[in-house]
């Protein structure tokens, strides 16, 4: 099929968005291709079509193994064989899931970039027969990218056990030095970029200086109708904002990745269907998300770069309809970033004892451990040794750094099992043990297929098949475990620590004070652009654009440092904007006063009530039971 007819089949759509088809023909050619794509630019659809035109199979690295999961189950929604293999999975699962990939159908093998250190998978790969290498979130093989990830960095090896296969590099946010960092990093041989302006012309850029934040959050999800996402630096606050909200008429819910994972995706199904009209949520949640219809965007607290902050506002008006992205901000955000800072860059001596303190919660002796994945409980760690959380987290990706370990901050794998015998031994098994008939038989009867593959299972579920209750269900799947009749992995949704090498002794636990010192520049830098946005008083898109090396960027008369030009230099073009605003608001409803003044976006608090005022004496509008309407 042609690529066209491959886009209508599986996606039903006529046409592909703009650029989407000359990275997906530049790809066809064998052309190593860099693709910079904003939020919601359909980047998935650059490598699954080229990959789907080509005889084999494309591996696909990503970080995000909530969305390799989303993707994986989707492709196989519409019948398209896709498996992932991400850190929690035991190595009989993986074996199965590589030799699938050499000797099945496999179309779409989604690797975390930690899984590729493994001998294991880096041995396989080569019997495989490979189309394409797609590299998603690309900025993470870039130490100046603001979400490095070093297991990146060993991206190069893959390309070395396929030398003629292209990559596909995506992301939605780079600065120059980072797209010449992703090529280097790659080995880029014949090298193509694509890369679509960071404007968004129907999107408000907007910094509000409230020493009460939740007022003028009020004051937004009042004034802007339609869907919204508040963004807030902590768990906590995603529920207090939300109760907020909901105590004051707004319907909206709360979500963070400490959520069980279900809640997590019910959540989110109940935002998308807009029976929840706002969703409080911590930077874990939105990506991968194409809801066209977010009509406003608010950071609570201010981000760590800017690249975070165009992705995260950027999920904002999709549909190319008129939508806000609203940063609250004030000198204590300042002060609060700047301590931020200096707990992200623990000592040398900090990250070495977070290492022995680490292996010894796992009671790991020297030399062992090497390809080992545990849970990894912060609260308790951090706890029992007396550590600061922060620390040690970042002490965490300093050890990923200098590649002694992997950390995963949250992996969600739901329970599976596979049978490790054969039907007949299984049912000679059954034979020489009644009491286990029962069980076994309702296995059989809820889950195909386990003879060849993981299947995942739900102890709920089985349970209630069973006549049994949950306790009881996994307890006979560990018991048939032990017997070796099956392979059962019970679900993990906690974050997860992979162990690269053998554990260290500590003087040959080398850290690289090099990397750190850099690293902390390159925040600092990062940081300093984050302020200057929310400080100066410049049109927004023009520092955003600035930031992204776009050359001569124009005002977007748009964003509020443009809107306050506007007023001081033509005061009557003003009033006719809030004029225009307050018909359309009170054509749909009529509205008490404050009311009415929370729904007008455009001017100050002064100019608006002015504007209603000229409106009254004029006799445009009118008072009725305590309420504004028109004549």
């Amino acid at each position: 099929m042609t690529t066209q007819q491959i886009l209508k089949k599986y996606w039903n759509h006529d046409t592909f968005r703009p650029l989407q088809e000359e990275i997906i023909q530049s790809v066809l050619l064998g052309n190593d291709t860099l693709a910079l794509l904003p939020t919601g630019g359909g980047k998935s659809i650059c490598f699954q079509i080229p990959a789907l035109v080509k005889d084999g199979l494309c591996i696909v690295v990503s970080p995000l193994i909530s969305l390799m999961k989303d993707q994986v189950e989707n492709l196989k929604e519409k019948g398209i064989n896709a498996v992932s293999i991400v850190s929690g999975m035991g190595k009989n699962e993986i074996d199965i899931a590589l030799d699938h990939c050499i000797y099945g159908q496999v179309k779409f093998l989604y690797l975390s970039p930690e899984r590729l250190l493994s001998d294991l998978v880096q041995e396989r790969i080569k019997f495989m027969n490979v189309n394409l290498i797609a590299v998603d979130e690309a900025h993470c093989i870039s130490q100046w990218g603001y979400d490095f990830r070093p297991p990146y960095l060993q991206l190069a090896n893959l390309r070395l056990l396929h030398p003629q296969v292209p990559v596909l590099a995506l992301t939605a946010t780079a600065t120059a030095e980072v797209k010449i960092d992703i090529q280097e990093k790659l080995n880029f041989k014949n090298g193509v970029v694509f890369q679509q302006s960071f404007s968004r012309k129907n999107l408000s850029y907007v910094v509000q200086d409230d020493e009460n934040k939740l007022r003028k959050l009020l004051e937004i999800a009042n004034g802007v109708k339609g869907s919204g996402i508040v963004y807030t630096r902590n768990r906590k606050d995603t529920t207090e904002i939300a109760n907020f909200l909901n105590e004051n008429g707004i319907k909206a819910d709360y979500y963070h990745a400490g959520l069980e994972a279900g809640l997590r995706s019910a959540k989110q199904e109940s935002w998308k269907k807009n029976r929840t009209r706002v969703i409080v949520a911590t930077n874990a949640f939105g990506m991968g998300i194409d809801k066209p219809d977010v009509r406003f965007v608010v950071h609570k607290d201010p981000p760590e770069s800017l690249e975070a902050y165009y992705q995260e506002a950027g999920r904002a008006g999709r549909d190319e309809q008129k939508a806000y992205a609203v940063l609250l901000y004030n000198y204590t955000d300042r002060l609060r970033l700047e301590k931020k800072f200096e707990l992200s860059f623990p000592t040398i001596d900090e990250i070495k004892q977070t290492y022995h303190y680490l292996a010894n919660y796992y009671q790991l002796a020297y030399e062992a451990g090497a390809g080992l994945s545990f849970d990894l409980n912060i609260g308790d760690f951090c706890s029992r040794f007396k550590l600061d959380a922060v620390k040690t987290l970042n002490a965490l990706k300093f050890l990923e750094l200098d590649e002694y370990l992997a950390f995963n901050e949250s992996v969600f794998l739901p329970s599976r099992f596979k049978f490790m015998v054969m039907n007949e031994q299984l049912y000679n098994f059954q034979i020489q043990n009644p009491g286990w008939d029962p069980f076994i038989k309702a296995v059989l009867r809820s889950y195909g297929g386990a003879f060849e593959n993981y299947v995942n299972l739900r102890e709920f579920d089985l349970a209630k098949r069973a006549n049994m209750n949950v306790q009881q269900v996994i307890e006979g799947l560990n018991q048939l475990q032990e017997f070796k009749i099956l392979n059962y992995q019970q679900q993990t949704d906690t974050p997860q620590v992979t162990w690269l090498k053998p554990r260290q002794e500590a003087k040959a636990l080398y850290i690289n004070k090099k990397a750190i010192d850099e690293r902390k520049a390159s925040y600092r830098k990062k940081m300093e652009a984050v302020f200057t946005y929310a400080e100066e008083k410049t049109c927004r898109s023009i520092l955003l654009l600035s930031y992204f090396n776009e050359a001569n960027p124009s005002k977007c008369g748009v964003c509020d440092v443009c809107m306050e030009e506007k007023r001081q230099k033509n005061p009557a073009q003003l009033l006719d904007t809030i004029t225009n605003e307050i018909f359309q608001i009170l054509a749909k409803e009529a509205l008490s006063t404050s009311s009415l003044v929370s729904a007008i976006f455009t001017g100050s608090e002064k100019d608006k009530i002015e504007t209603i005022r000229i409106l009254l004496d004029a006799g445009k509008i009118k008072f009725s039971s305590d309420k504004l309407s028109l004549k």
